[in-house]
């Protein structure tokens, strides 16, 4: 499959239907597969040709070694996974701050973003065992700062597509966290994972609109 793009799509679904029938070597693959997929259409968008790029390429990274760590079950599994993620937003926020952000949509954003993480936090307050309070909550922290500093980016003449999958990644966190701590009776990750790897690709892509603005 020669388009990075169509393979991750692929993949994506792959898991999602591998997931659902409990084939878990098949999940695994296509979660590879799809992760690595990110990385890729990053390095094709000229990741490595200015700073901005270099710091998305860097958060993706670190996702991808963060998908890996999801793929096990124990509890220290899922925290070297949290602690993945937290340096994939702190190197997404690293980049839009590089990129430049406007005061005006920063200040904008924080409200209703914070309003969410507040509910976010609440929500999850009585299914959190007491040692995943403190990770959870700066986890939550460091993400909503994330999504804050994307609009502010959008506010600076960065592409929509930089606060478009940041938004996607924090929701698709959501169905994480969901899975992990709530046990719904639905499976979350039949849109959590479409979300996520839909932000991801957006956030890889925007490398090449950045490139475009120099």
């Amino acid at each position: 499959m020669r388009s990075p793009t169509a393979l991750l799509a692929v993949a994506c679904i792959l898991l999602v239907v591998c997931q659902a029938l409990g084939f878990s070597t098949g999940a695994v693959i296509s979660k590879l597969v799809a992760s690595s997929a990110f990385l890729l259409v990053a390095w094709r968008s000229g990741a490595m040709q200015n700073r901005y790029g270099r710091m998305i390429f860097i958060g993706l990274v670190c996702s991808w070694f963060g998908d890996m760590f999801l793929l096990g079950t124990s509890r220290q599994f899922f925290l070297a996974g949290l602690v993945s993620f937290l340096l994939a937003h702190a190197a997404y926020i690293a980049a839009f701050s590089v990129h430049g952000m406007s005061d005006r949509w920063t200040l904008t954003a924080l409200l209703p973003v914070a309003l969410i993480s507040l509910f976010v936090t609440a929500w999850l307050a009585p299914f959190l065992p007491a040692d995943m309070v403190m990770p959870v909550r700066a986890y939550t922290f460091v993400i909503s700062l994330m999504v804050i500093t994307a609009f502010g980016a959008k506010g600076a003449g960065a592409t929509l597509l930089i606060p478009l999958g940041a938004t996607l990644f924090y929701f698709s966190d959501l169905s994480v966290a969901s899975m992990q701590f709530t046990r719904p009776a639905f499976p979350t990750y039949v849109w959590g994972l479409p979300f996520y790897y839909t932000g991801q690709l957006m956030l890889a892509i925007s490398i090449a609109y950045v490139r475009k603005e120099e």
